[in-house]
């Protein structure tokens, strides 16, 4: 009761956070444990890191297994670029509808259904028994891993504010690099002692189990055990706490978002960027041992090192991008300086063609794959100029050319190999690709602002 009798007004939980200590009506000063904003963020961002890894090491299984498949099923380094490529056929042309999905039906349901089906195909390809089988089935696993990487795009915008979602992003990306950086040498022992057929089955089941994972714990920020306090920060630095699920999905509202530059721009760049990851992803262990002569031990224990460079370039980048914008600099120099500067530094690829030693080609390779790790941002451009409530087909769009590198690049590899027996040429196309992308960042991104479309 106040003075006089009055009854004191009733107070909503989150003023407690901005009440003055020794105000009427304020909860504890600051610093007390009731007080304290949760840090609910954080387990969102674990379970996307997981599905990433699994969902990057699933896609990429094959690749670890090609040099043993291709010749148990008598595919020539064509074909085989061919079938590398048949993933991201499907995978490019469902990401606007999967982004649509998305963005209808909320996180939680879509990606518990993509790691679902996703994990199901996997399974499937240890049955393969040739080229039309194996082609089906990548297909299939492309369509069902579609709406991952727009989903987690949205967790990070709806859990993390600005200031911390470059490094959010690379949390979370690093999940492309250090699964496979961790356990090639796990795959290779298996592929050796029970052939290449048990890593899909390992890959799927793994998928299977997390689904169980992510359906207990993920939740959106309104119905998580996130207390008031954290809620106001996220929502303080511009998170999308309470954006609204889309009702409609109108094809020509998603093809109005490309008469954006920004759109033009970080679609490039990301394309650029996702030519040498497709590169490692697909053909980098038939390169060591072909191009290199490395038997399965040394492929398997230097396959390890450019991955762990990625995975570090991807932390490094995004703590470096979160780093400037929290002193001060602009959205332009946080965002885009480390991705210019790892395409740059990426092309650098080209110059493992000059080299003997097999210990300095892996330097070069790492270093190569360092940069595409610090590159690999671009997902934070799309949290940052998406239009409201369009995260989901936003993050399609440029998914969509961003994986059009995963049909263009194993094909035209498998094609220079094909044509010429070696690799000098392929190193080169990687390389130059790089320097395109960096010169999309350069002169046609534009300001780092969210674009606005009127419906």
């Amino acid at each position: 009761m106040e003075a006089g009798g009055k009854e004191a007004p009733k107070r909503h939980p989150a003023m407690a956070a901005i009440d003055p200590p020794g105000a009427a009506g304020a909860s504890p000063p600051i610093g007390t444990p009731s007080q304290r904003p949760t840090r609910v963020r954080h387990t969102m961002l674990a379970l996307i890191a997981t599905g990433t890894l699994i969902n990057y090491l699933d896609r990429t299984i094959l690749g670890i297994a090609a040099p043993a498949l291709t010749a148990e099923l008598s595919i020539d380094p064509a074909l085989m670029g061919v079938i590398f490529s048949a993933f991201s056929w499907t995978y490019a042309a469902s990401q606007i509808p999967g982004g649509a999905f998305l963005d209808r039906f909320g996180t939680r349901l879509t990606y518990a259904l993509s790691v679902a089906f996703w994990s199901f195909f996997t399974l499937c390809q240890a049955l393969a028994g040739g080229v039309a089988s194996l082609l089906g089935l990548r297909m299939l696993l492309g369509v069902a891993e579609s709406p991952c990487f727009p989903a987690n795009s949205r967790v990070v915008a709806t859990w993390f504010p600005r200031q911390e979602r470059a490094f959010a992003t690379g949390v979370y990306t690093v999940g492309e690099y250090i699964g496979l950086a961790l356990l090639s040498p796990l795959l290779f022992a298996m592929m050796a002692t029970f052939g290449w057929r048990s890593l899909f089955i390992g890959g799927g089941v793994l998928g299977f189990l997390f689904v169980f994972v992510w359906w207990a714990l993920y939740r959106e920020p309104a119905q998580s055990r996130a207390n008031a306090a954290e809620i106001d920060f996220i929502t303080a630095g511009g998170g999308l706490v309470h954006q609204s699920v889309a009702k409609a999905f109108d094809w020509k509202i998603a093809g109005r978002l490309m008469r954006y530059r920004q759109m033009w721009g970080i679609c490039i760049g990301q394309f650029a960027g996702n030519s040498t990851l497709v590169f490692f992803l697909t053909w980098f262990p038939t390169y060591l041992a072909t191009e290199r002569h490395m038997d399965w031990l040394k492929i398997g224990v230097f396959a390890i090192l450019p991955f762990v460079a990625a995975s570090v370039g991807v932390l490094f980048g995004g703590w470096w991008s979160d780093r400037m914008l929290r002193d001060g600099k602009s959205p332009n120099v946080a965002r885009k300086l480390p991705i210019i500067l790892g395409l740059l530094l990426a092309s650098t690829i080209i110059t493992a063609n000059f080299v003997e030693d097999n210990r300095v080609v892996i330097a070069i390779l790492s270093l190569a794959f360092f940069a595409q790790g610090m590159a690999a941002l671009g997902w934070t451009l799309v949290s940052d100029i998406a239009p409201e409530g369009m995260l989901g087909v936003t993050g399609g769009v440029f998914n969509l050319a961003a994986n059009l590198a995963g049909i263009v690049t194993p094909i035209a590899i498998g094609t220079i190999v094909a044509a010429t027996g070696s690799f000098f040429y392929a190193l080169a196309f990687i390389g130059c690709i790089a320097l395109v992308g960096a010169l999309s960042y350069i002169f046609i991104l534009g300001d780092v602002k969210r674009i606005v479309i009127e419906r």
